[in-house]
């Protein structure tokens, strides 16, 4: 069965799904990656934010992607992340559907991330390159990608 895509705006999300997307960020990346980090960072109900990800049949969160709307140079731009994927649900092309999505709003706007270095080559695939240095955050190392599209 293939995983229902849902996408809404921050301000609109539901207090139950919130929640949801906040569960699986956390499982993700402060319990299995070890990285207690600054998870509530104001940004996931703004009005310039957007939430994709990926309901089971039983109705969980099985994979998300944030996409931030940002100002740059006068012009709008978007940042990606809180990219993840729950363990049960890897390797079956959930954050390239995702990600396409996303995309897909982005549209001819320079769209920005940080990429947790060992994953840049699945960023290329969908137009991003490095953009800096590596850096390291949150006791990980990451390099800036961005993607601007061809006209």
């Amino acid at each position: 069965m293939t995983a229902a895509l849902r996408r809404s705006l921050g301000p609109d999300l539901d207090a139950a799904t919130l929640y949801a997307l906040l569960t699986l960020r956390v499982g993700v990346f402060v319990v299995e990656q070890q990285c207690p980090y600054p998870e509530l960072d104001g940004r996931d109900l703004a009005p310039g934010t957007r939430h994709f990800w990926l309901e089971s049949g039983d109705g969980s969160v099985i994979s998300t992607v944030r996409l931030v709307e940002e100002s740059e140079d006068g012009g709008t731009a978007f940042r990606i992340g809180r990219v993840c994927t729950s363990v049960a649900e890897r390797g079956k092309g959930h954050t390239t559907r995702l990600m396409a999505a996303a995309l897909a709003e982005v549209g001819p706007n320079p769209c920005h991330l940080n990429a947790q270095t060992y994953l840049t080559a699945m960023y290329a695939k969908h137009g991003f390159a490095c953009s800096g240095a590596e850096f390291v955050e949150d006791g990980i190392p990451h390099v800036p990608m961005l993607r601007v599209p061809r006209p």
